[in-house]
Order: C-alpha cells, then structure tokens, then sequence
C-alpha cells in the first residue's frame, strides 16, 4: 500500500482562492476548476472568509478594481504553475546531466 499525501495549503493562498469567488462573483465551481481543487474545500474556505470579514465593514470593490483584482489573480495563479513546471524541468534537466546517474 502506498502512502498518499494531503496537499496543504497556507492561509494567505485559502485567502485569497476565496476572494476570488468573493471578490469576482464567480461561483464556487468555476474558480475551484480553475484553481485545481475541490469544490466542497473552496466552499469551506468562503465560507470562513466571510465569516472573518464580517465583522469589519469593509466598501464594496468598484467594477475596474474587480477586473484589476481578477486580472492580477488569474496571472499569479498562471506565474505559480509555470514557476512548478520551471522546478520539475531543471530538477528533470539536472538528473539528465549528472554523469554518475546514467550508463556509459
């Protein structure tokens, strides 16, 4: 049997995924598909984040500042994934240069 790990995530990104359905207006479904997880998960990290805002007023975005915020959203989240596959590549690449690793 292998052993599966959990993924974890920090705060500030349980944040700021739930802000972008908050923030956006986007439902649940689609902001999770496009962040790669579960619905179920990104509900309960809404859920928390507007129950933690609640009780500080805080002035609803403006439409320009909401495109802005999605826009900034949307390239952070392509700039996380090419920065993982930049990490595998070398980690690939590095593997392939070391002589020792190989046969001769």
């Amino acid at each position: 049997m292998g052993t599966s790990k959990r993924k974890t995530y920090t705060p500030e990104y349980r944040r700021e995924a739930a802000l972008l359905v908050i923030d956006t207006g986007r439902t649940v479904a689609a902001v999770a598909r496009e962040i790669g997880v579960g619905e179920q998960l990104l509900g309960r990290w809404v859920h928390a984040e507007r129950a933690r805002t609640s009780d500080g007023a805080q002035a609803p975005l403006e439409l320009h500042e909401r495109a802005e915020l999605e826009r900034l959203r949307r390239e952070i989240a392509e700039l996380r994934m090419d920065n993982e596959f930049l990490g595998k590549a070398a980690a690939f690449f590095a593997s392939k240069q070391n002589p020792r690793s190989g046969s001769r």
